[in-house]
Order: structure tokens, then C-alpha cells, then sequence
């Protein structure tokens, strides 16, 4: 599987939410290194798990979609005359 890469501001937007949330949460101070460590493994080892439920989803909304189309076009038939 291709590493999920995030351009610069995505990548800061989300270590500044990491280092708040050690700072808020666990009342530890987390440095830039660090926070971009953390980044790397979350996306390394278990990103794919977030990135397959965003697929699962994705395809459920594409079926049910589907399936109104199908609905649709049932709904165009015309009877026999």
C-alpha cells in the first residue's frame, strides 16, 4: 500500500492537534519532532484501519446509491399497451 502523504499545511494542521491533545489531555508537552515521530507511526501502523472504514464507507454509500438509481429507473418502466 502507497504511505499516505499529507501536504505541509495538512501535516502541521495535524501534529498541532497531536501536541494539544498531549498538552490538554495528558498534561504533557510534546516538541515538533516528536509530534511529526507520532504522525509518521499513526499513519504507518494504523492509518490503514482508518483509511479501509473511510473505503467500507465509501463503498456502502456508492451501493445504496446504486440501488436508488436502479429504483429510478424501475420507476421510468413503462406498462405494455
Amino acid at each position: 500500500m502507497k504511505p499516505i502523504e499529507f501536504s505541509k499545511e495538512e501535516r502541521a494542521a495535524a501534529t498541532a492537534k497531536l501536541r494539544a491533545y498531549f498538552r490538554d489531555e495528558l498534561d504533557q508537552d510534546l516538541g515538533q519532532l516528536p509530534a511529526d515521530m507520532l504522525l509518521d507511526f499513526i499513519g504507518r501502523e494504523i492509518g490503514g484501519f482508518f483509511y479501509n472504514r473511510g473505503l467500507y464507507d465509501a463503498q456502502a454509500v456508492v451501493k445504496n446509491k446504486a440501488e436508488d438509481i436502479v429504483e429510478a429507473i424501475y420507476g421510468l418502466e413503462r406498462g405494455e399497451t
